[in-house]
This record gives C-alpha cells, structure tokens and sequence, in this order.
C-alpha cells in the first residue's frame, strides 16, 4: 500500500481529482489517500493558501498528487506552486509533451521532455523599488542548481533511453549567469558521453519548436525560459488540458495538471480530466507500477481514439466523471 497526499484545489480542481483518483483506483494498485486543502480555499477558511498540515502529510508521504490551485494576479498571497517547490526543494519540473491519439493538433509525432529547474532564477521573488517609478527584480543563479538540474536531466535521459540534450538559454546576452549555467551543463554532459549533447539560445529554440518540434528530444532549461517553453509546448498536444507534470525532489514529488482552476466551468462537470490522470501515471512510474501506469495510458489513448467520450475541449459533449468512467472501465 501507498500513502499518498491528495490535494484537491480550487475550482475544477476537486472534479478533475476525483476523476484521477476513479480511474488510479480501477489499476488495483492500492493507494490510501490524505486528503488536504491547499489554495484560494484554504485561504478563506484558514487564513493561509499552504496551511502546515499540508507540508506536514506530503512530508509524511513522500508523494503527492495536486490539482489546480488559484492565484491572484499582482496582489493576495503568493503561489501555492512556487511555495511548495522553494519549501520542499522540489528542484525539478518534467514535462513530457508527446502526440495523443484523437486530439487535433497541427504537429504529429512530438516526443519530447521539458526538464525545467524549479527553485531560482527571477522565480526566487528578489524584487524591489530603487525609487519610485523604477522595480529591480534580481535573476539568481546558482552553480548547485545548475548542476543539479543538469545531472537530473541527464540521468532521466540515460534512464528513459533519449538520445539528445539541448541546454536552453540566453547567454549571449546574460554571458555571467546563462553562463554559469551552461558551464554546469557541459561539465555534466562530458560524464554522459552516449548522449548527444547541444545548446540553443531562448529565442531561436522557439522558433525551431513551432517550426518542427520533432527535432528535440530532452529540453533542460532554468525556470523561468521553462515555464514559457513547457507551456509552449503543451500546445503541440492539444493544450494544458492535455498535458501531464511533475515537481520532483531529493526525497518528495508533487504530481499534478498544470492547467488553471478554471472557475467559470467548476462544479459543472464539464472539466477535462486528462492532464491529471496522465500525471497520475507520472506517479505510478515514480513508484515503479510500471505495469500500472502503462494500463492507464492505454486507457487514456484508447478513449481518446475512440472520440465518444470527449469534453468540450477535445470537441465532445461528456461530462468529468463520464469520461473517468471511460477510461476506469477500461483499465
């Protein structure tokens, strides 16, 4: 048996959790969750978006799935996201981005994973007013993460046999800190001499991704070009709905969509569950069920092939739970 935190969220967030925790049940694998609230909720029955009792339960259980959480633009309290990562040093964001049976898309055969450094860089919220009228924001970047990041990328890549590593940045004009980091990930790269291993500046890799995304395999990049380039990505799959994620650590991981809460279509079961399921396979590789994971996947694909059960999005009319049933049915 497996301990595992769920957090719901906000809006679709306890929908779409629901459907993930449908389906993972119908592999047989037996889970025991630990339910939490985390988010624009918990804000307003506790006063705090990431209360303790959540660190405390994902502490405990070393695995976490999440749904969507809200947060508020340029004012409330801070991300949810950005606070569990900083706090448990979950210092790698992985995004596979891969072609799904049945989704239109305007790119075939994409297989590619985004390794995304998850804990500084101008995400490490060092901001400040000189004098009025003018904001400092400061990029920090580091030689261990760097380095830490490149080493996971690497050793996914070994792992998951790819073949290719392209270190993404902009070092032509930040030459001190893109530097640094690309310093890094050369020095990783000569341990792995199997891997083919190259660089490409921000601006250029994304006009090569809408070109022909099928060139790149395994993409490692510093959070913030990540966090652009992930969500850039998901687009060649059919969009953030579609699209699976993982914040990973020395010791916990955080699987979860990486959509919005979407709160004009919550509680009206209209929610596309996917990108929480495939996530939810994520974790079931994380924790070696293998064979499980695999099932769900070919749960997904086959109802996804089939087109009768779709939401909205994907151009059907079935609703949340009829689709989890779908794919359960099917596992």
């Amino acid at each position: 048996m497996y301990d595992v935190t769920l957090i719901p969220g906000d809006g679709i967030g306890p929908e779409v959790a629901a459907a993930t925790v449908r389906v993972l049940s119908a592999t047989g694998i037996e889970l025991r969750w630990h339910t939490v609230m985390a988010g624009a909720e918990a804000a307003g029955r506790e006063g705090n978006p990431l209360p303790p009792a959540v660190l405390e339960s994902i502490q405990r259980d070393k695995v976490a799935l999440k749904g969507p959480t809200a947060t508020p633009i340029g004012t409330g309290h801070r991300s949810v996201n950005v606070a569990l990562r900083k706090t448990l040093d979950l210092y790698a964001n992985l995004r596979p981005v891969k072609s799904l049976p049945g989704v239109k898309s305007r790119y075939d055969g994409v297989d590619l994973v985004v390794v995304r450094e998850n804990t500084e860089d101008l995400y490490s919220g060092l901001e400040h007013v000189v004098v009025p009228g003018v904001v400092e924001s400061i990029k920090i970047i580091t030689e261990k993460a760097s380095t830490r990041i490149a080493k996971f990328a690497f050793a996914y890549a070994r792992e998951h046999a790819r073949k290719r590593i392209t270190a993404v940045h902009k070092a032509n004009i930040m030459k001190l800190s893109d530097g640094l980091f690309l310093d890094c990930c050369r020095a990783v790269a000569a341990a792995y001499p199997e891997i083919t291993y190259d660089e490409m500046i921000v601006d250029n890799t994304c006009m090569q991704l809408v070109l022909d995304p099928t060139r790149f395999d395994v993409m490692l990049l510093e959070n913030l070009y990540g966090d652009i380039v992930s969500d850039l990505c998901a687009g060649f799959i059919g969009g953030l709905g579609m699209a699976p994620g993982a914040n990973i650590g020395e010791t916990v991981a955080i699987f979860e969509a990486v959509h919005g809460s979407a709160p004009d279509i919550a509680g009206k079961n209209k929610a596309n569950p996917m990108a929480l399921i495939l996530s939810g396979t994520m974790m079931l590789d994380h924790l070696r069920e293998h064979e499980a994971a695999e099932r769900v996947r070919s749960a997904v694909y086959s109802v996804l092939r089939e087109g009768k059960k779709l939401t909205g999005d994907l151009g059907g009319t079935a609703g949340t739970t009829e689709i989890a049933e779908a794919i359960a049915s099917r596992v």
